[in-house]
């Protein structure tokens, strides 16, 4: 079973759900935004996940800002009850699977908590190609592997 926690207006998140509808699994889709979070919930994934409270915070199109987050001295503590406070704080997706936790940003980083890949050609909403006709992996612009 895969999971998604993700947010419809978000063209990653967006992209994420596809390339995992594409390789043949429906995953469980929550909408965070709507359904919200619990600090057992943020603090299993992101342990899971390898994140930490400030590594998971969304920085921009959020009220981070507004709300102090951004200084490094604001503890974790402070930062979890904000992100339970305003859900759009964490950054998505989360996407959980029997292979894992990530943060899929970018959203090809998905293709790694798959048990098979989705057929190719397979591109991101803004027409960059991810996968070729041959289902080979296709650097993102500007990474030099």
């Amino acid at each position: 079973m895969i999971v998604i926690h993700h947010n419809p207006d978000c063209g990653t998140s967006r992209n994420v759900l596809e390339i995992i509808r594409r390789s043949g699994t429906e995953p469980v889709v929550i909408d965070y935004l709507t359904e919200g979070w619990t600090r057992p919930q943020l603090l299993a994934l992101f342990a899971a996940a390898g994140l930490t409270p400030r590594t998971a915070l969304r920085r921009t199109k959020s009220p981070a800002a507004e709300l102090g987050l951004l200084d490094e001295d604001v503890p974790d503590d402070a930062l979890l009850d904000a992100m339970i406070a305003h859900p759009v704080l964490v950054n998505r997706p989360i996407v959980a699977s029997p292979k894992g936790v990530r943060l899929c940003r970018p959203s090809e980083t998905v293709l790694d908590l798959l048990d098979r890949l989705p057929p190719g050609p397979l591109y991101k909403e803004d027409g960059q190609m991810i996968l070729t006709a041959s289902g080979a992996r296709v650097a993102p612009p500007g990474d030099p592997a």
